[in-house]
């Protein structure tokens, strides 16, 4: 008797344990979900986030805040995150820096981006424009890389950070054409174009959404895109493809959980965001500025994370591509 008492115990124990669980997955969100960006505000990843937010937090009931934490390669921001708890209340969205830094850090990581954090969903991918000052006598990137052969090391180009995509790109320009451009990283991709507007710089890789207005007003000129193909939302901009060179470093954007999140809660934040992302308006208000939306699953986007390291690594290491 005593013994079937205490299994009759402890299997009310868990029970209410599990119901307990339940309520607090059904409560979820109560309270507002701080996203953490690891730039300034007015780059790609910002003004992604920026045009869905609100839709967002509609769908799950509260709003997010969103938190610039700008610095270390987008590694402060990320680390925040990896070290926050994994209740579903601090999330980060992140550019494909988070694929690149373990290939281009290595000992320096302060975490294992594949143990410290899972996908929630891949939100959008775009491709990459160089821009340049219009003070740069160059119309076109045959006369642009003309010029960096004749004076090599005299011109620079500015990116959102070491590791990001934009970073990224102008190392692979650089071995594609094997030129020599110094490479200037900023915190951030808003910082890096207010130099570049003022012609500190001389050029720079950036999202469309970042930079199309400033190619519009003759502010800066568009030189060239990484895809395969030419953007709906500058079509008049070639590619380097067409230009003869590969360059395959689209930027994609993400948002990601501390791993130790269960995967209810996930999921819950995961279709919020497509539902937004898939909306057909929202889709082409994003690829009106640049951006292809995806909006896979968890499981999808914990997968291309992984897939992501390992490729990002592979060109790190068969590169010798270093941080200044």
């Amino acid at each position: 008797m005593n013994h079937i008492s205490r299994l009759t115990r402890r299997t009310c124990i868990i029970a209410f344990a599990l119901i307990c669980e339940i309520a607090v997955a059904q409560k979820y969100p109560d309270r507002p979900i701080r996203l953490v960006i690891p730039y300034s505000p007015g780059g790609g990843t910002d003004n992604l986030i920026r045009a869905i937010a609100p839709q967002v937090g509609t769908v799950l009931g509260q709003p997010f805040i969103i938190e610039n934490r700008p610095g270390g390669a987008t590694m402060i921001g990320t680390e925040a995150v990896v070290k926050s708890a994994p209740d579903g209340y601090t999330l980060l969205a992140n550019d494909s820096a988070i694929f690149v830094n373990p290939g281009l850090f290595k000992a320096r990581m302060p975490f294992d981006t594949l143990k410290s954090l899972q996908g929630v969903t891949m939100m959008a991918s775009a491709p990459v424009i160089l821009v340049v000052h219009p003070s740069v006598p160059a119309k076109n990137l045959g006369e642009l890389l003309a010029l960096a052969r004749s004076k090599p090391g005299s011109l620079n180009y500015a990116s959102g950070g070491s590791g990001t995509s934009t970073h990224l790109a102008g190392e692979l320009m650089k071995q594609a054409a094997k030129v020599s451009i110094m490479h200037i990283p900023y915190k951030g991709t808003s910082p890096a174009l207010n130099d570049l507007l003022a012609g500190t710089v001389h050029m720079q890789f950036a999202g469309i959404s970042t930079v199309r207005q400033h190619v519009a007003a003759g502010r800066l000129r568009a030189i060239a895109l990484t895809g395969a193909q030419r953007s709906p939302a500058m079509p008049e901009v070639p590619t380097f493809v067409e230009n003869g060179l590969s360059v395959d470093a689209d930027s994609y954007w993400g948002v990601y959980a501390p791993a130790g999140m269960s995967k209810d809660l996930v999921t819950q934040v995961s279709q919020a965001l497509a539902q937004v992302l898939k909306n057909p308006v929202n889709a082409q208000k994003l690829a009106d500025l640049g951006y292809l939306p995806i909006a896979n699953t968890p499981a999808e986007h914990t997968e291309q994370l992984t897939s992501m390291v390992k490729t990002w690594t592979e060109v790190v290491d068969k590169g010798g591509i270093q941080v200044e």
